[in-house]
């Protein structure tokens, strides 16, 4: 069933943290009244109704949990602000996504093979304009981007094939694809729901929000940015940590902090025009908070 675009205002959004908080961020600076979830999963659609809601917004939940909740929220005449039930149960089946992808014309990673493991966020609009963004690689707790060994011809071609693979499910919101490269091979590895988390990147490289930019296509708006005029700006690392109880954030260029007061749980961003420029701001905070030696812990991971 294609995506009803009625107008939402109050959304619900689902989980804690700083994931949740980054999302009702995007919300106020879109105009809404976001409401925070206390409970769990089972008392999402109770919450959103108890307290007014309009729409639910299912946050960073895997695909199998969002299609639980989308359903639900179907049958209620709430608006899911996600993939649509269908699509989310065909990201669920990795096995079926293959297929989708190769009937799209696009190669398939082999099962088993070593390589490196690309993601991509793209966001696709009602009106079938697609955008790809920064290619990242995951390191644990962390995330970088771009990635020095990938070309930027290689980065397009990729950014093209998830473009095309999107644009063949009818996509309208946002979602990660996944490649893997070994040698000159790549292939698709699989397609999650938005967000991941790793959007600061994204905001940190190309000057978007992918997440104000997906409650906009979910309001049946156009994409505003064209895929020739991004271009990717310096060099971007994410950490996901808990601070020290006495860490004080002091700031400084190319430095941002997401933090949640009720979890502790914090994400950091540190962001240079190279990769020198990026590792020094990054480990000045973090020798702020933990000392050279853990400092020099974090970097290593990425």
């Amino acid at each position: 069933m294609p995506i009803r675009f009625t107008p939402f205002s109050c959304p619900l959004v689902a989980g804690h943290g700083v994931a949740a908080q980054r999302i009702r961020q995007a919300c106020i600076e879109r105009g809404m009244t976001p409401v925070a979830a206390f409970g769990g999963e089972a008392t999402l659609i109770d919450e959103a109704r108890a307290a007014g809601c309009d729409a639910l917004h299912p946050g960073e939940r895997d695909a199998v949990m969002q299609v639980s909740i989308a359903e639900r929220c179907r049958h209620l005449g709430l608006r899911f602000l996600g993939s649509e039930p269908a699509l989310l149960e065909t990201m669920a089946d990795p096995r079926l996504m293959r297929q989708r992808m190769r009937e799209a014309g696009l190669p398939l990673a082999t099962l088993g093979q070593g390589g490196e493991i690309i993601a991509m966020s793209l966001l696709a609009d009602r009106f079938g304009r697609v955008l790809y963004l920064s290619p990242r690689q995951r390191r644990g707790a962390g995330a970088m981007a771009p990635l020095g060994w990938l070309t930027m011809e290689r980065y397009r071609y990729l950014g093209e094939l998830a473009a095309r693979g999107v644009a063949s499910l009818g996509v309208v919101g946002l979602v990660e694809v996944r490649f893997q490269v070994a040698g000159n091979r790549l292939g698709f590895v699989d397609m999650k729901p938005g967000p991941t988390g790793d959007e600061g990147l994204d905001e940190a490289l190309l000057g978007l929000d992918p997440l104000v930019e997906q409650l906009r296509v979910l309001a049946g708006e156009r994409l505003r940015m064209r895929q020739s005029r991004m271009s990717l700006d310096g060099q971007a690392r994410l950490w996901r940590f808990e601070l020290p109880s006495s860490a004080v954030f002091s700031g400084g260029p190319g430095i941002r902090l997401d933090q949640c007061g009720q979890t502790g749980e914090a994400r950091l961003l540190a962001w240079g025009r190279h990769s020198g420029e990026l590792e020094a701001r990054a480990r000045r905070v973090l020798a702020e908070w933990w000392g050279e030696e853990q400092a020099s812990h974090w970097l290593v991971t990425l």
